[in-house]
């Protein structure tokens, strides 16, 4: 059965959100429909310039933030 995917689901198969049975289908479709594959390996392209970034806070950033919390919550908790 032929599908026609987005580019949004594309993206979600590099991201690695995709389910078991929709990646093996873009596997498929990736490598049997030429115009998925450019499609994919533009998008890939594209993916692989974004900067890597990290998403955790510096230990300072935590600190104030439970000191805060303690400031804030006074004799309830």
């Amino acid at each position: 059965m032929e599908h026609s995917y987005t580019e949004n689901k594309l993206v979600q198969f590099i991201y690695g959100e995709c389910d078991l049975l929709e990646t093996l289908e873009i596997e498929d479709a990736i490598e049997n429909n030429t115009f998925m594959k450019e499609s994919y390996l533009s998008i890939l392209d594209a993916y692989r310039m974004l900067p890597r970034v990290k998403f955790s806070p510096s230990s300072k950033t935590i600190e104030s933030i439970l000191a805060y919390s303690k400031k804030s919550c006074g004799a309830e908790c």
